[in-house]
């Protein structure tokens, strides 16, 4: 079985452990994916897969997308990421990738886009100090000096700087599978994922 699947995130939930622990728990929707396209060493220089997920009208797809489907046979997918292959594994167009090659134990890294947070000062950004609160300071959430005078002259990259904040691709690693649910193609993880409800992730075991 694939060791990636894509998903959606559902939303966060608790639930009891059997030795009566509160878990904090995520729950995302897992699959079925279908393989778009299978990649080869032979005519590609590498081996991978593309998966397919989410439901998408007809309508809604560009005549390139709707060829590259209508070639594969399958349906159209809101979705499509590449997948690199590891040794012996082997898919063919069309087939059904789901949440079955997960089992309670596994680690599994997330990748999602986090939450925008719009254009932000250097102190919710960069998580700056600031300055004294008292009213005759007037020094309070600036970021103050950047740069140097004479030497070098200039303002040094990486400088922490007000901007635009979130809305990034962050993965979240080695979080644990708690529960798999086949029939509704849930996985369960123990912790939080990037983004917020509906939130498109790709998931691969660690």
């Amino acid at each position: 079985m694939a060791k990636t699947i894509l998903g959606r995130k559902l939303g966060m939930t608790q639930i009891w452990s059997d030795d009566d622990k509160l878990i904090p728990c995520t729950v995302i929707e897992a699959g079925p994916c279908v393989v778009a396209l299978v990649r080869t060493e032979k005519r590609d220089g590498y081996r991978a897969i593309q998966l397919g997920y989410g439901e998408i009208k007809e309508s809604k797809v560009n005549k390139p997308q709707a060829g590259h489907f209508k070639k594969a046979g399958v349906a159209p997918k809101r979705y499509l990421a590449e997948v690199r292959l590891d040794d012996g594994e082997e898919f063919k167009v069309g087939q059904t990738v789901t949440v079955d090659g997960f089992e309670p134990g596994n680690h599994v890294h997330v990748t999602g886009t986090s939450k925008g947070k719009g254009f932000a000062g250097v102190m919710k950004r960069h998580n700056f100090k600031g300055g004294p609160g008292g009213h005759g300071s007037h020094f309070h959430r600036a970021p103050g000096s950047i740069g140097m005078c004479a030497s070098p002259s200039r303002v040094l990259k990486g400088v922490g700087m007000p901007g635009h904040m979130g809305s990034e691709t962050v993965t979240v690693r080695n979080l644990e599978v708690v529960r798999i649910d086949a029939e509704q193609n849930l996985l369960i993880v123990k912790g939080a994922v990037p983004g917020g409800k509906d939130g498109f992730l790709t998931i691969r075991l660690a």
